[in-house]
């Protein structure tokens, strides 16, 4: 058994003296976990880097085998994070969010494509922050926990929608918030389709407490 295809690093952790068990997301063959002979050595660690963008071929005698890794660097984006302290952590959190809450060896191109758009967009700086929540938001859909944020749970309006149901997912307008708009996670702006075209550092950790809740 063997495949041949793009792939992000995900995760790649020492194994013996100098090889790494890598994860990798592909658009195919979705996470999936390989040994990566010589992955943690000072001559291999580099290319295992979270972000990085590879060529990579996956071999095993079986399927259901851990099998083996090699690859060639297509594009470099953990060095290219590497001088950028908020790049670095918003690919590193995403890698992160990615190998848990994935399922091994199932598809989701949805997950890869927003990813490999988002790792691209990160010289954008602030504005990448954006580009994160909504893949959060597109990974929570295609693992069955989208949010419905097209008219208000209590209400049935789809005007002036401000929160979102901590257990249900669904948008809350202000008005009919009520009593409950404490327990209520904030709705950021720019994820509705009337969305400001610049949102600011207050929606990005408003949109980043809404993910981070239901992942």
């Amino acid at each position: 058994m063997d495949w041949e295809a793009p792939a992000i690093v995900l995760d790649a952790r020492p194994y013996g003296e100098a090889d790494a068990i890598a994860a990798v997301l592909t658009l195919e063959h979705g996470l999936h976990r390989g040994l990566a002979r010589g992955g943690s050595s000072r001559g291999g660690a580099a290319l295992w880097q979270p972000g990085n963008l590879v060529q990579a071929r996956w071999t095993g005698r079986l399927a259901e085998q851990l099998g083996s890794f090699s690859a060639d660097l297509v594009h470099p984006g953990a060095a290219l994070a590497m001088e950028d302290a908020l790049a670095l952590a918003m690919l590193c959190a995403a890698c992160a969010v990615t190998v848990g809450a994935l399922p091994e060896r199932e598809p989701h191109p949805e997950a890869f494509e927003g990813l490999l758009r988002l790792i691209l967009a990160l010289p954008e700086g602030e504005a990448a922050l954006t580009r994160l929540v909504r893949w959060e938001t597109a990974l929570l859909a295609a693992l069955g926990y989208g949010f419905d944020l097209s008219v208000c749970a209590v209400s049935g309006a789809s005007a002036g929608l401000a929160f979102v149901s901590p257990r249900t997912g669904r948008a809350v307008a202000a008005a009919a918030a009520g009593l409950w708009r404490e327990r209520l996670l904030v709705l950021p702006r720019f994820l509705l389709d009337d969305a400001p075209p610049e949102p600011g550092p207050a929606d990005w950790r408003d949109g980043l407490r809404l993910t981070g809740h239901f992942l």
